[in-house]
């Protein structure tokens, strides 16, 4: 059965909430699925998922530096993500807070493991983001990209 790991960091609780709107999502599809704080995940947790999802806050119009290490130490096994579905998706303070930089790094990085990212055509096209606490649209959007990522994952795996 497909597994997606959903990563996160969170300062004030809101790309928490994020995460926890995206897992309704995939719940929606009937795909396993774990939930982690960045603090409690290791570079090995990566290789064990067929879809991973990383949420960071915004700092400084990128990610936070706890998600960039892990990103760092995965070189350790590069090559070895090539052909796993992942995402990403970002909180910030205010609009043009960096949210789309954010997530966006966040994809060079799995781009550059060889990993398959689906864009959506509808609403947040890179990933959603909120500004402050997700509010409606934002949970929408992250209940969206759960369950269309859960799709693309079953149908890769």
């Amino acid at each position: 059965m497909a597994q997606i790991l959903v990563i996160y960091y969170t300062q004030t609780g809101n790309t928490e909430k994020m995460a926890k709107a995206i897992c309704e999502g995939i719940e929606k599809e009937k795909v396993q699925f774990q939930l982690k704080k960045i603090q409690d995940t290791k570079p090995d947790d990566l290789l064990k998922a067929d879809g991973i999802l990383i949420g960071s806050p915004t700092y400084y119009g990128s990610m936070a530096f706890q998600i960039k290490e892990l990103l760092d130490k995965s070189v350790t096994f590069h090559g070895s993500l090539d052909g796993k579905i992942g995402g990403a998706f970002a909180s910030s303070a205010n609009i043009g807070g960096g949210n789309e930089t954010t997530i966006l790094d966040i994809l060079n990085a799995m781009l550059i493991h060889g990993m398959i990212i689906q864009g959506d055509p509808s609403g947040d096209h890179y990933g959603p983001v909120a500004i402050g606490s997700p509010d409606a649209r934002a949970s929408r959007q992250c209940a969206r990209f759960g369950q269309r990522f859960a799709k693309l994952v079953k149908k890769v795996k």
